[in-house]
């Protein structure tokens, strides 16, 4: 009886003082996600009012730049992400059913996506750079003859720029994950990091689900 008390002491490690059970800590930590979350969607909603409103103004510069971004890396880095969401659910089931070492295995496939999802966008940049589609006054590609080329890219870095960063963040959410699944701190009866940091990757993959038609596939 006394080992089953300390196994039951252990379980409960996790669990703050200012909280009644695991429950409660948990429902706490999931609305704090949400409305965190909902503070990012106001931020990235900022940056999609500028780009509708630049839009309306210049049409034909929208559908002329859009043809300088590849809808095809573009493409394979949606599927990366999409791919992301499934194993970052899955490392949050394994967690659930106490599946240490499948919750780590979907950890790290998801920052392998991630990752690959940020070299390809380092491509992207790098192309760019290099002919000169730099944001704002650094501009100086002559492949496009609008005077306002500029505004479209300088929207373009911005939104894929801060999204990236999230993409960043969340490699970096994750690689603590695993750090924490190999020393056995999540179990079926706490795994609210995981859950916490799954909602914040789904949402970095919906943004990018916007981004991307709304910046490659504008014709």
């Amino acid at each position: 009886m006394a080992q089953t008390s300390a196994e039951l002491e252990e379980r409960l490690d996790h669990l703050q003082h200012h909280f009644v059970d695991s429950d409660q800590q948990f429902d706490s930590s999931k609305m704090g996600m949400w409305v965190f979350l909902v503070t990012e969607i106001l931020t990235f909603g900022g940056l999609f009012a500028a780009y509708i409103v630049y839009r309306s103004w210049y049409p034909e510069l929208y559908l002329e730049a859009s043809t300088e971004l590849n809808a095809f890396w573009g493409t394979v880095n949606t599927a990366v992400l999409i791919g992301s969401s499934l194993t970052v659910a899955m490392a949050i089931r394994s967690a659930q059913l106490n599946q240490i070492k499948g919750l780590i295995i979907n950890l790290w496939i998801t920052i392998g996506l991630a990752v690959t999802f940020m070299v390809i966008k380092y491509f992207e940049y790098a192309e760019k750079f290099e002919k000169g589609i730099l944001p704002g006054r650094y501009y100086s590609y002559d492949g496009l003859e609008h005077e306002k080329a500029n505004i479209f890219f300088s929207i373009y870095y911005m939104m894929t720029g801060l999204h990236g960063l999230h993409v960043i963040i969340g490699i970096g959410l994750m690689l603590w994950l695993v750090k924490k699944a190999k020393q056995k701190v999540f179990h079926s009866g706490y795994y609210t990091p995981v859950e916490i940091t799954g909602l914040f990757w789904h949402l970095v993959d919906v943004i990018w689900i916007f981004l991307f038609p709304l910046l490659y596939l504008i014709d």
